[in-house]
Formats: C-alpha cells, sequence, structure tokens
C-alpha cells in the first residue's frame, strides 16, 4: 500500500464517500501535507472528472473549524450541546464500564448500534461494527430507511439488484427518469442523457415536483404522490391495446403474461388519469412513445418507495421493459440499483457467525422514536454512527423526546457535534474517507474502487474500525476477529464471494488499479434469480408473502383530517444532513422552501416569498412558500434537510410518519399529510 499520508505534496487518487449512486473517482491535491483541492479524476469511465458541489467543496468539510478534534462528554442538560474535552483512555473506559453494567443488569440487548451509510466505505459501515455487536450479542437494527422497500419490490419480478450497465445508456432512444431528481441525485446518468439527446434520445421525467430533473427534461409529467403504480398499469393496457407487446419475449422470458394482459384491462386509461392527474391523451402519448421507442430506459428513482405502496411501485414499473423486451436491446430495459454486480463477501466481513447461534431482538429503523420511547424491555444505550437520526429520522419530534431520557446512555461517533450529537453522554471525533483505508462498491455503476489514506487523522480522530476494536480490548473480549487489520478485512470480503462478476477482483489489484469493473454478463438470456428464472410478471413468491401476484394500485392510507400529502425530497447542495451544518454548502442552497400549487396557495390566500406554517399532528415547521404549477394541487414539497442550521422550525422530518411501507419495512417519509396557513 502506498503511504500518500507522508507526501506532503501531489496528486493522489480517491473516491466520494457519499452515499450517492455515482461514486466518483476523485483526485486529491495536496499541498504542505493539507488538502487543498478535490477534483474529477478524468480517466474514472463514468464519472469522467465531473463532479458534484458536495463533493468539489469538500476541503471546507474536512476543515471547518467546528469540526470536532477531541472525544467529549456531556455536562450540561442532554440536547443543550454543553460538553467537556477527554481523554480517549476516558471515552472508552466510560463506554466499557457503562455497557458491562448494563449487560449484567439488563442484558446485551439493552444495548443497541444505531447507524447507516453516512461514510459508504464498507469497512467503516458495515465491518469491525457489525462484528462486535454480533459478538456483544446486543440488540440489532433493520437498516430499512433507504432503498429496502423498492429492492423487495424489484427483486420480486427480476430477482436482484440487477439493472442496465450505465455505460450502455448512451445508445438509449429514450431515458424515463421516475422519481429521481437525477440532476441532484445521479448526475453523471443526466450527463449520459444529455450526450444521448445531442444523438436524437428523448429525456422524460415524472415526479411530483418540477424540480431540476424536470426543468430539463423535453417533456415533463407531473403526478399526483404515491400513484406510479397505477401510471405504470395504465401504460401496460395501452401497450397490449395498440399492440406494441412484444410476444416473442414474453412467451420466452417471462411468467404471467397472459394473466398480466388481462388484469390490466381494469386499469383504463381514463380511470387511470382520474388516479394519477396525468391527462388521459398524455398518458395514451407516453405509453406509444415508450412502446415504439427502442431502445428505452427507465431510471427507477428512491423516491417513489417511499410511499405506503412504495415497493408495489416499484414492481410495477419494473414489469414494463419485459413487455416490450427492452432487455435485449443494448440501451434498453431499467436500473434500480445495481448492487448485485459488485457483490462482495458479506458474511466475512460482518460475521454474524459471531452471534453463536442466539437470536437478540431487533428493531426498524424508521422507528426509532417509537422504539425509545415505547419499547419494554427498553432500550438502555445507543451507539450512533454514519447518520444523524435527530434529523433524518421519521417523527424527528419523537426521536428527540426519547433521546432526552436520563436512563438512556448515548455514544455519538461523527465529525461534527450533530444535532443528534448534542443529547449524546460521549462524543467521539470520526475520521473522514480521506483519512481511511477501505473499499467502496456503487449501487449504479460496475466499479469498484479502493481508498488509500490520503492525509492523516485529523487531530485525536479515529475511524469506526479503530474505536471497535479499541472497545473490544477494552470489554476484554479476544476474538481474533476483532482484532483483524482493516486490510485483513477488505481480503476477507474479496475471496471466495460467490459472485462471478467480481473474480480476479483482489486487494493488490485494487492498490494497482484504484478502479476495476465488474465482468459483464447479460441478464437475458440467461438465468434470473427469480423462482422461475425467467422475468415474473406473474409472482408466485409474492402470493405467498401476501402480495398480490400481479401488480396492483392501491390508494396512500388515509390517516389523519389534513388535505395536503407532505414531499420532503432532497435539495442539491446536502445529502440529507451532511453538509447542512457547513457555511458554504447553506450558502448555496440559500433557503428552505415549500413548492405547492396556485390554486392551493390562493385558496388559503398564501403568495410567492410568504411564510407559511406547515404542521400535522407530529409537528409543525416554518418555511418560505413558492406557489406555482411546479406540483400539482394537493401536494407540499420541499427540499433538503436542514436541520437546526437556522432554527428548529425547519425540522421537515418531524411531519413524517413513521409507519413502515408495504415491503420490506421501508420508510414512507413521502405520504404524511399535513396542513399549511400562512404566518
Amino acid at each position: 500500500m502506498n503511504d500518500f499520508t507522508m507526501q506532503e505534496n501531489g496528486v493522489f487518487p480517491s473516491v466520494c464517500s457519499l452515499d450517492c449512486p455515482d461514486q466518483c473517482g476523485l483526485l486529491i491535491h495536496k499541498e504542505n501535507g493539507k488538502i487543498v483541492k478535490v477534483a474529477g479524476d478524468k480517466n474514472h469511465p463514468v464519472t469522467q472528472g465531473n463532479i458534484c458541489n458536495k463533493v468539489r467543496n469538500m476541503t471546507e468539510r474536512i476543515y471547518d473549524k467546528k469540526r470536532l478534534s477531541v472525544p467529549l462528554k456531556r455536562i450540561g442538560k442532554k440536547g443543550e450541546g454543553k460538553f467537556e474535552p477527554i481523554s480517549w483512555r476516558e471515552a472508552i473506559d466510560t463506554i466499557s464500564s457503562r455497557w458491562k453494567k448494563l449487560i449484567d443488569k439488563e442484558g446485551a440487548e439493552s444495548i443497541l448500534p444505531y447507524s447507516f451509510y453516512g461514510n459508504m466505505g464498507r469497512l467503516q459501515s458495515e465491518g469491525m461494527d457489525r462484528r462486535f455487536f454480533n459478538y456483544l450479542g446486543a440488540s440489532q437494527l433493520e437498516r430499512t430507511i433507504c432503498n429496502t422497500a423498492g429492492s423487495v419490490g424489484y427483486n420480486y419480478t427480476m430477482g436482484s439488484a440487477h439493472g442496465i450497465d450505465p455505460e450502455e445508456t448512451i445508445h438509449s432512444k429514450l431515458f424515463i427518469f421516475w422519481g429521481i431528481n437525477a440532476v441532484s441525485t445521479n448526475m453523471h446518468q443526466i450527463t449520459i442523457a444529455q450526450k444521448a439527446r445531442k444523438k436524437g434520445a428523448k429525456i422524460v421525467v415524472i415526479d411530483v415536483h418540477k424540480n431540476q430533473t424536470g426543468k430539463l427534461a423535453d417533456w415533463f409529467i407531473p403526478i399526483n404522490p404515491g400513484t406510479d403504480g397505477a401510471l405504470a398499469l395504465g401504460i401496460m393496457n395501452i401497450l397490449f391495446e395498440k399492440n406494441l407487446q412484444n410476444d416473442a419475449f414474453l412467451k420466452t422470458y417471462t411468467t404471467g403474461h397472459e394473466e398480466l394482459r388481462e388484469h390490466v384491462k381494469q386499469y383504463a386509461p381514463k380511470k387511470v388519469a382520474n388516479i394519477t392527474g396525468v391527462p388521459e391523451e398524455d398518458l395514451y402519448q407516453l405509453a406509444i412513445m415508450y412502446g415504439e421507442t427502442s431502445p428505452a430506459f427507465i431510471r427507477i428513482g428512491n423516491g417513489i418507495q417511499h410511499h405506503d405502496n412504495g415497493g408495489m411501485i416499484v414492481r410495477t414499473i419494473s414489469c414494463l421493459p419485459a413487455i416490450t423486451g427492452q432487455w435485449l436491446e443494448k440501451g434498453g430495459g431499467a436500473t434500480k440499483g445495481n448492487s448485485a454486480f459488485l457483490q462482495f463477501n458479506k458474511q466475512a466481513l460482518q460475521r454474524p457467525d459471531l452471534l453463536k447461534g442466539r437470536r437478540p431482538r431487533s428493531f426498524n429503523m424508521n422507528q426509532l422514536g417509537t422504539i425509545l420511547t415505547e419499547t419494554d424491555p427498553p432500550v438502555y444505550s445507543l451507539f450512533i454512527y454514519g447518520t444523524n437520526p435527530a434529523v433524518v429520522a421519521p417523527e424527528a419530534n419523537k426521536v428527540r423526546e426519547g433521546f432526552m431520557r436520563d436512563d438512556l446512555f448515548t455514544v455519538v461517533h461523527d465529525l461534527f457535534l450533530t444535532e443528534t450529537a448534542k443529547y449524546a453522554d460521549i462524543v467521539l471525533p470520526a475520521t473522514s474517507s480521506f483519512e481511511n483505508l477501505d473499499f467502496y462498491t456503487s449501487y449504479w455503476h460496475h466499479y469498484i474502487q479502493i481508498q488509500q489514506p490520503v492525509i492523516k487523522p485529523f487531530a485525536e480522530s479515529k475511524s469506526n474500525t479503530e474505536v471497535f476494536r479499541l472497545l473490544a480490548k477494552a470489554m476484554g473480549f479476544d476474538e481474533p476477529a476483532l482484532q483483524d487489520t482493516d486490510e485483513d478485512m477488505i481480503r476477507q470480503s474479496l475471496y471466495n464471494t460467490g459472485n462471478s462478476h467480481i473474480e480476479g477482483i483482489t486487494y493488490e489489484a485494487l492498490l494497482e488499479n484504484q478502479f476495476m469493473k465488474a465482468k459483464r454478463q447479460p441478464l437475458l438470456p440467461g438465468t434470473l434469480k427469480t423462482p422461475s428464472g425467467k422475468i415474473e410478471l406473474y409472482s408466485e413468491a409474492m402470493k405467498k408473502d401476501g402480495y398480490s401476484p400481479l401488480p396492483v394500485h392501491t390508494d396512500l392510507l388515509d390517516d389523519s383530517e389534513f388535505p395536503l400529502t407532505f414531499i420532503p425530497g432532497p435539495n442539491h447542495n446536502y445529502l440529507n444532513s451532511t453538509f447542512s451544518n457547513n457555511e458554504k454548502h447553506q450558502k448555496l442552497e440559500k433557503e428552505p422552501k415549500a413548492f405547492i400549487n396556485i390554486d392551493d396557495a390562493n385558496e388559503r390566500g398564501i403568495k410567492t416569498g410568504e411564510k407559511v406554517r406547515i404542521w400535522n399532528d407530529r409537528g409543525e415547521c416554518v418555511l418560505t412558500v413558492s406557489a406555482g404549477d411546479q406540483v400539482l394541487p394537493g401536494a407540499v414539497v420541499t427540499q433538503g434537510l436542514w436541520a437546526d442550521a437556522k432554527d428548529k422550525q425547519q425540522l421537515v422530518n418531524a411531519l413524517a410518519p413513521d409507519r413502515l411501507s408495504d415491503m420490506g419495512g421501508g420508510a414512507v417519509f413521502f405520504s404524511g399529510k399535513v396542513q399549511i396557513e400562512k404566518i
């Protein structure tokens, strides 16, 4: 391994650590031992030197004056943010002694790790931490807040997280961006689409909000929240009606096409138009465009799965390429996620065998507020890393209420004193990704990348893997797996993977090449990982699991008397709550806004630029309104998790319900109901 940290000046290869599908190749410029510039690596085959504002300004975050430099112990009230510095020895001794007492009195299941992918490095997000808590026998966390519902739905149709290679979409003649603000969240797919558009391709965007991606489109189609499955069923109806289906493909590569053809007759265009808000003539135009254009590509976004019916929505949309046979066309098909191409040996990395047959209780991370306020026996300790649940988790007010418990011992490992960290008893300073050895696997493109440390750890910060090795020693654990080095864990993760796509990709090969592509094998012809080995338009597995075996539309839950559906989506310059505390990114994003339809605004006497109160029985927030035609009547859209950057009245996820989606225990951020009024 090259020791870049010892070289004071130069340009060094790196990789973006953010939870983003693009996972850019980077070049880090150093002068006098410090990073002075973060640039894109033009040699990366997909990202090709283009990076977003978030990463371009990463030096502002790495050297932010507010970055944590030493461990802290709380000396004020929870949430007050008053701490004093302590040594690492005192911090580790405090945590281990509290946990030993808890285990003796309440059992190991009284301790709960709470984490997500604030750093997408595989070691930092799911390595030594998983081993440690498995060995401890702590309560397990169901990490389902992001993409689980849609992944389950897609897998019912296609069998696994395999889709089209993004590099092949340069050949696509039609791009449908469905429920994804790709300009802000998948910019390199947009870059490819724009290159294809110069050769005649069309870009269609289907979304509840005419965001930056909608404005870029050749055709933007606004839709009522949570009705995307109905739209897909209406398209199917018209495809069969107009004889635009590929019968040869359906007979060879699918199951249930005859049942589906009969089934979708109930989704007549007029009925679908009433459900979705998409005019009947537009529905016909879209269906015929999709049926007659080849190759056609659908980019299935994250947004649509954050509904009560999100899993079924994605399951339904994923049937469309099969009806027209697009999977056999270069540049045709769909992508929800591509993580299966780069699947490594998770068993070797996470070591679930360290549970030694125990089956601890598990909790869904979307319901943290309920976990902390209602669980019996209670969770008495949290270890939080790679996420900021006081801002990100649904029902954020209930989460903060839970954090205030006097009998809850909370540890937070982060780069900053986040909103969550202010409730902690012990705060540990974390390294940035540029200070760690790790490997990265994209869930969109097909490249594995390695990160070698570029700079020395900031002040007294430590990596996630180092923290858990220290805790294992302090707890008296002599299990060898808890002593493995980061290099050991990378080797183990890339050995005996059972994934033919990454054969030959080793630790040494990554050090030599920086990034390596999975071997591409066509999905079809071949055998999919569905029970039948085919694309399952009719799914017996779904029937056994209690779902309709054919795709259906169900309405969102009507859980209150509030009239508007609330969609707290992402913005351009933050990634969830990451960067929301950095002044540079706050200035780039300016201020949080609530986008509403002009009819809803007029009904309430609201004008663009005025402050509005948005509320329900879970909480309220105050934002500046933008009224117009960017959303259909009945919806309120916000962008970004602004958190406590200015005041707590911007806490949009306080309004989000913590109930679970139809599949996979996913979050339903976008199915909450609210009311809005002028202040």
